[in-house]
């Protein structure tokens, strides 16, 4: 009798697994809108590009094109100069990718937390 109990929790924790294979995650995020528009895109790290979304996947993987780098600060590496570096076409990693905003309707603002002299 303990192996017909054994057998049916065996079946019942398989059951809970075919069900979420069956169940497809959805990204929480929809890029098909900025499909073909230009989008930059910050990486954990510090690094900042600009390009043209070509292609993108569930796992936030991006294709840009005519991608722009924002250069770094040698000395800190949180803050951008003004020099840029032309990448071309570039396959962006998901798991690197922090933060993602269309270049139109972009405006930078101060930041609040930081007292301003």
């Amino acid at each position: 009798m303990a192996s017909k109990d054994g057998n049916e929790k065996a079946k019942g924790a398989q059951g809970a697994g075919d069900n979420k294979e069956k169940r497809r995650k959805e990204s929480i995020l929809d890029l098909s809108k900025y499909l073909e528009k230009s989008i930059r895109v910050k990486f954990a790290g510090g690094r900042e590009a600009a390009g043209i979304l070509k292609g993108y996947d569930p796992l936030l993987n991006l294709v840009l094109d005519n991608t722009t780098e924002y250069l770094r600060d040698p000395d800190d590496p949180y803050k951008l100069l003004d020099d840029t570096r032309a990448l071309g076409l570039v396959v962006c990693r998901g798991t690197s990718v922090v933060l993602i905003c269309p270049m139109e309707g972009m405006e930078a603002i101060p930041n609040p937390f930081i007292a301003q002299e």
